[in-house]
Order: structure tokens, then C-alpha cells, then sequence
């Protein structure tokens, strides 16, 4: 006879560990307990020794699904005479700390459940098991008990506890578990009218039918919804939501409905039909009947499944797609209680679909494309966030503040970075106030206490202002490109030099200019900058981000001097606009010089007359993509002078051909082989000058398909190993992971 203490951390609460663990003992005729910890599971198993051993042996083998053994260690200890395995009470670790599962879509189950007339959560919106429903949006602390979620102020009924008891069942310890006698129910107010519970989902179908626009409570807030195929309701939503041409991202009641408007891959569905249910961007299908103000000049769209049985209840065969739009005023965040909805929302919705189930911590939806071999994430937050990332080496506990644009925050702990979920752009007081609610959540959930803070360079930055108010902490600055290289060097377990390439439209450079077309030889404790694009003026700061017309007109000046060619796109700027810019060019007023890549882009998408102004971030740059052609296979010239690349060669080619009616898709098609064809030209110099072979590509611009698997493709025949970011994205949002681990790196 033995007995076993087992420790082990990772992802092992909110998903059925307890259960598999009781089960697995009793088969094995073992005695002892299982419980929750802050800092994990704890398990202390007697019985003969060799059937502790075969429970040893499976407990790795067939742990549930969605958990995630991080470590664990066993140990021995003295016999107690268990004979009996039972369910012990949680315990708080208050220095150490479980890592908190995401939210998970709807188990199959469970839609069989409230899909079946027969059964007693028939139509009920809020059914769930130990293998789906709400995890992080309900959590208020750990352990991840009932009393700890924003479920404690619903006591069950006696057959949802009998479930709730019964280690055989699938919803035993399921915190959320509840049913229409016990559970949260639905209201739908339209005006001074307030229809409720089983009136809720019928009368929002007849709204969505009829054109309204619904607010509509997920898990993680609201949704903003409409009928996609409804041009009507389609417009009148982006008019009031104030949103440009940026696309709307859809939710299709199933498979079949996804892949009527796009064209779909083995791996896309499995990233739609998957546990987490991010937002995917698909190919559209050109006869695709969907609304036309969906996503304007965009062949493609962003569509996710339902992941609530909530919403898989919305859908009747009359509704096949809504949209499903953050529930926010524009640059805000997305609204989570009740009591802000008519406030914040009265005038964009015609009607809101809520309930009385509180949202602990607000998230928004995923987003993830597919390309270069991989699921790329865009935007990481629910299904994803508070996922830890596993660093493969102990780092000491930092804050890391991240960018201002896309904002997340980083926390580590132990061999662990934890970032939050997307926050968005720090912008205004209600993101900040979000980012600091979230920030205070994650460190009471980690039980993290920072000794060190990272924020970016620039000193106008809000994320930087936050790290400058913490006085009691070391405050360390990072560069905006090293930190994209070293995230990807983390998600990768890279240890050593690498060559960085950091594309981007805008990162504050340690000479004051603004960078974003790098070549970096680094590693976490510091970086050399090798080679850069050319430096152009930028007249207006970020209005020649609003305008890329602004860089046009720099590019073709710096090529041709000051009587630059009349190419068509200059017809259309007012004279006395050219004439300002022109003078702030000459004379250095409110000019700075950019190495951007991302206002290249901007640049050629203004010359070949598609985009001189934009409404949302990388429009011109996301549309010169779309509209590149996929057989061509030339591209432009360029040159590399004392490792600067100096696109006027490709500049002055792209005037003439726009002067000759070449096709604005053949353009654009050349300009990405060719900015590909520079990035292979300078890694060679770099391997050849240090030794490297190893590429980490990082930064917004990389979230472009053709340009990323252009590179790749020509940097891997070359003989280079090439990183990609799948875990975190390539964008601002994966900063805050880059800063963190440099940091963590110098103290």
C-alpha cells in the first residue's frame, strides 16, 4: 500500500479535472481526495501500489479536453487509511496562482440539450457543462468556485444540485450550471415594452426580421445586431455607429450559411467550429448575397459561429446571418452591464436583448485568418484570453503596459506570461478605466505583484503615462520593434540572436523619428538596428495617416524634386492643400521623417488612385492587398545604399506605369513581390555579416497574407528558418508580451 501527494498546475479548473480525477480513482478502487487550490489541483490517492501506478500512468493520457498539465509532482507520503475518494473543499494559496480558463463555446451536448423538446432546458438560453459556457467572464476570484463567480446570487434548484453533486455527471461542478426554474433569464425592452423570458427570443427574431437593430448581451458584453442581408439595417447601423468603411463582423446560424458567402479550408473550419469561436477572415465568395455595406472594398469577411446557446437560439430559418458588431460607442469599450446599455447605446439600437447574469470582466470577440500555414491571431480575447503563455524559463513578476493602439497588458509569473485580453485603442478615459478594472482583476486572480514596470518609448503614450504614475516600481522603456521581435522570440522559446524584421506603420524610434521598416539583430537584453527603409517626410503627423495622399505626394517629391508628375490621384487634392503640405515638406513644419513601411503602403495605394483618405487603421494598405493580382510574378526595383533600402527606383516605376494605365491589381501585385524580394536581400547581407539564420517577422504589416507568405516562401528556399506569431498577434496587441520578456530579461 502507497499514498501519493500530486500537485499539478496549468489549466485544470473550470474544465473537468475533478471529475476525470474521482472517476479515474474509483475505477482503480483508490482512496484519498481531489481538490482546488489557488495554485492548481491537489490530489493525495492510497491504494495498492500497483494500482497507483496505473493511475499515474493515465492520468496524463486521459485528462480532459480543454485542460492543460503545465507540471506537475508527485511525492510520497505516509498512509491514512483512505479507503473512500472524495471531492475536498478549495483551498487558497494566496502565493501562488491557477490559471484561469477562457470562456468555451458550446458543446455539443449541451445544443442537443436545449434543442430537445423533451428535455427540461429546452430553449434556455444559459444552458452549459463542465465542458462549455462562461469561465473568465463570470470569475470574480479563485478558486473557481461557484461563490467566486457572478453565479453565487443564483442558488440551485434540487435537480440542477443533484447534477451539480454527482461526480458521473458531466455538469458536476459545473459553476454556471443552472436551468429555466433557477437560472438567469432574458428581458427584451423596445421603447417603454419589456417582453421577458419565454417572450425574449421570439420578439428579438421579429425585431432582427424587421430591420432593427438589437443590443444584444453575449458572454463577454454586447453585441450590436442586425440582418445581414438587409442593406437597410446594414447602413443605418454603420451611419449611427459612425464607422466608415471598417468591416462588420458576422455571426451565421451554421456551417452551411459560412460557406454559401465565402470559400472555406480544412483548417478554416476547424478554426470555426472549434472551441474558442473566434471572428475568422474568410475569402468572400463574389456572388455572395450579403449586404454591400458589410465590409466596402474588402474581398474578404469576418464571420464566427455561435458560441452561446443564446445565440444559436436567435437563429431561425428567416435569419441565417446577422451582424454582430461590438457593442460600443466608437473607440470605446464594449458595454457590459445592464445599466449602461441606454446610456451608451440609446441611439444605435432600436431595442436590447439582455439578462440578469453579471458580466465579471468584459471581453470582446477573437479575431484569427489562416495563412502561411498557420492560424494567425489578429485580435486575442475571449476563448483565448487570460491563456497563459508558457516562457519555458522562470522570469521574475513584471507589468508590462504595451502600445496605444490595440492595447493588451502583460503580466509574469513563475516560467508564465499572462496577457490580458484586448483592451483597444487608449484613446480616452473609459479604456483606461477598463484597462486598470481588468489590470486589478489579473493580479488579484495571478496573485502577481510586479517589481518592475515596461512600457514603450514614446513619451506621449497613455500606456506610458500609466507606467510613469506607478512610482513605487522600476520603470523600464522599451523599443516599440524590439518588443515585436522579442514577442515573437517568446511564443517561439527562441533564446538567441535572431534577425528581427519589424513592418509597422508607426513605432517611436530611439533617434525621434518614427520607424517602422526594421531590420533588427537582437535578443531579449538589446538590439542592433542593421537596416531600415528610407527615411521620407511625413507632413502632419498622424493626419498623413488619415491621408495617405500626404505620402504619395512625399515619395513622388523625394523622387522627382519638386515638379513631381501630375499622376491622376493629385487631380483630386485641392490645390491648396498640395501647396501646404509642399511648404511643410520644404521648410520642416510639423514634419517628421518615417522609415514606415505601413505609409509605403499608404503611399502606393494613394498613387494607383485607390485610397487617399482613410477612416480606420491600415484601410489603404488592407485594400492595396485585396486588390493585388495573384499571377503576377515580377517586381519593382530597388536599392540598398549603407543598408538603407531606398524605394525611389520602385516609386519612379510605379508613376510611369499609373501615367500608362497599367492596372492598379498588377501594381500592386509587383509592390509586394518587391518589398518581399527586399526583405530576402537584406536577411542574406545579415546572415552573411552574423551568422544568422534564424528570422523572427513581426509587426502589423505582417497580418498581410500575400506579402507574409511571400517572404516565407522566399526566405525557407533560401535556407532561412522563419517565425511566425501564432499565439499572440503580429500587431500592437502581441507589444506587451515583447516588452515583458525583454524586461524580465534585465533585472
Amino acid at each position: 500500500m502507497v499514498r501519493k501527494l500530486i500537485r499539478v498546475r496549468g489549466i485544470v479548473q473550470g474544465v473537468g479535472f475533478r471529475p476525470f480525477v474521482y472517476r479515474l480513482a474509483h475505477t482503480h478502487g483508490l482512496g484519498g481526495y481531489v481538490a482546488n487550490s489557488s495554485a492548481g489541483v491537489t490530489i493525495e490517492v492510497e491504494g495498492d501500489a500497483a494500482d497507483v501506478e496505473t493511475f499515474l500512468g493515465q492520468f496524463r493520457e486521459q485528462a480532459p479536453v480543454l485542460s492543460q498539465i503545465d507540471e506537475m509532482s508527485v511525492s510520497d507520503l505516509t498512509l491514512a487509511g483512505d479507503r473512500e475518494f472524495r471531492i475536498g473543499h478549495s483551498e487558497d494559496e494566496s502565493a501562488r496562482f491557477v490559471l484561469v480558463p477562457p470562456d468555451i463555446a458550446t458543446c455539443a451536448d449541451c445544443e442537443r440539450d436545449f434543442s430537445d423538446p423533451a428535455n427540461r432546458r429546452y430553449q434556455y438560453p444559459f444552458t452549459n457543462c463542465i465542458n462549455c459556457g462562461p469561465r473568465y467572464t463570470i470569475i470574480e476570484d479563485i478558486p473557481y468556485d461557484r461563490l467566486n463567480t457572478t453565479m453565487a446570487v443564483f442558488r440551485m434548484c434540487k435537480a440542477c444540485r443533484a447534477e451539480y453533486e454527482n461526480p458521473f455527471d458531466r455538469r458536476f461542478h459545473a459553476q454556471p450550471n443552472a436551468c429555466p426554474v433557477c437560472g438567469p433569464w432574458l428581458e427584451v425592452w423596445t421603447g417603454h415594452r419589456l417582453a421577458e423570458r419565454q417572450t425574449a427570443l421570439p420578439r428579438t427574431r421579429e425585431l432582427l426580421r424587421h430591420g432593427n437593430i438589437v443590443a444584444i448581451k453575449g458572454l463577454g458584453g454586447f453585441h450590436l445586431a442586425c440582418n445581414a442581408e438587409d442593406d437597410d439595417a446594414v447602413r443605418t447601423l454603420r451611419e449611427r455607429k459612425r464607422r466608415g468603411d471598417k468591416p462588420f463582423a458576422l455571426m451565421a446560424r451554421d456551417l452551411a450559411q459560412v460557406e454559401r458567402i465565402c470559400r472555406v479550408s480544412a483548417a478554416e473550419r476547424a478554426a470555426l467550429l472549434g472551441p474558442r469561436r473566434p471572428i475568422v477572415i474568410l475569402d468572400r465568395r463574389p456572388e455572395a448575397r450579403i449586404s454591400g455595406p458589410i465590409a466596402p472594398g474588402n474581398n474578404t469577411v469576418g464571420v464566427m459561429l455561435p458560441y452561446t446557446p443564446l445565440h444559436h437560439l436567435l437563429f431561425d430559418y428567416s435569419l441565417n446571418i446577422l451582424v454582430m458588431t461590438s457593442g460600443n460607442i466608437r473607440e470605446e469599450p464594449i458595454v457590459s452591464r445592464n445599466e449602461e446599455v441606454r446610456p451608451r447605446l440609446g441611439k444605435l439600437a432600436d431595442a436590447y436583448l439582455w439578462h440578469n447574469r453579471a458580466i465579471a470582466t468584459r471581453v470582446d470577440d477573437s479575431v484569427v485568418r489562416i495563412y502561411a500555414g498557420g492560424q494567425r491571431v489578429v485580435r486575442r480575447s475571449r476563448g483565448y484570453a487570460p491563456q497563459a503563455i508558457d516562457l519555458g524559463t522562470p522570469v521574475p513578476q513584471v507589468l508590462a503596459t504595451g502600445a496605444e493602439l490595440k492595447n493588451t497588458f502583460c503580466l509574469t509569473k513563475d516560467h508564465h506570461a499572462i496577457l490580458s485580453q484586448h483592451i483597444g485603442d487608449l484613446e480616452n478615459y473609459e479604456t483606461l478605466e477598463f484597462f486598470e478594472e481588468t489590470l486589478a482583476h489579473m493580479k488579484r486572480f495571478f496573485r502577481v505583484e510586479p517589481v518592475a514596470v515596461a512600457h514603450d518609448l514614446h513619451p506621449g503614450y497613455l500606456s506610458t503615462r500609466i507606467a510613469e504614475r506607478m512610482t513605487n516600481l522600476p520603470r523600464h522603456g522599451v523599443q516599440h520593434h524590439h518588443a515585436h521581435i522579442a514577442a515573437c522570440m517568446a511564443e517561439n522559446h527562441l533564446r538567441d540572436k535572431v534577425i528581427g524584421v519589424a513592418f509597422d506603420g508607426t513605432g517611436y524610434g530611439t533617434d525621434g523619428q518614427v520607424w517602422g521598416g526594421e531590420f533588427l539583430v537582437c535578443g531579449y537584453r538589446g538590439f542592433e538596428r542593421r537596416a531600415h527603409f528610407r527615411y521620407v517626410p511625413m507632413a502632419g503627423g498622424d493626419r498623413a495617416i488619415r491621408e495617405p495622399w500626404r505620402m504619395a505626394f512625399a515619395w513622388l517629391r523625394e523622387t522627382f524634386g519638386a515638379t513631381p508628375p501630375q499622376l491622376p490621384f493629385l487631380e483630386a487634392v485641392p490645390k491648396r492643400s498640395l501647396v501646404v503640405v509642399d511648404t511643410m515638406i520644404e521648410r520642416g513644419v510639423q514634419t517628421i521623417g518615417t522609415s514606415s513601411c505601413g505609409r509605403l503602403f499608404d503611399a502606393v495605394a494613394a498613387m494607383i488612385g485607390l485610397r487617399l483618405e482613410t477612416n480606420f487603421e491600415g484601410q489603404a494598405a488592407i485594400e492595396l492587398e485585396c486588390i493585388a493580382a495573384p499571377e503576377v510574378e515580377e517586381s519593382y526595383p530597388f536599392q540598398i545604399e549603407s543598408m538603407e533600402i531606398d524605394w525611389r527606383p520602385a516609386i519612379e516605376r510605379i508613376a510611369m506605369e499609373v501615367k500608362d494605365g497599367e492596372a492598379a491589381g498588377v501594381i500592386a501585385a509587383r509592390f509586394h513581390n518587391a518589398v518581399a524580394e527586399a526583405v530576402l536581400d537584406v536577411c542574406r547581407r545579415l546572415r552573411a555579416t552574423d551568422h544568422l539564420h534564424r528570422v523572427c517577422l513581426s509587426g502589423g504589416t505582417f497580418q498581410n497574407r500575400r506579402l507574409t507568405e511571400r517572404c516565407l516562401q522566399l526566405l525557407s528556399t533560401d535556407g532561412f528558418e522563419v517565425f511566425l506569431h501564432s499565439q499572440v498577434p503580429a500587431n500592437d496587441g502581441g507589444i506587451s508580451l515583447g516588452q515583458a520578456v525583454i524586461v524580465s530579461n534585465l533585472i
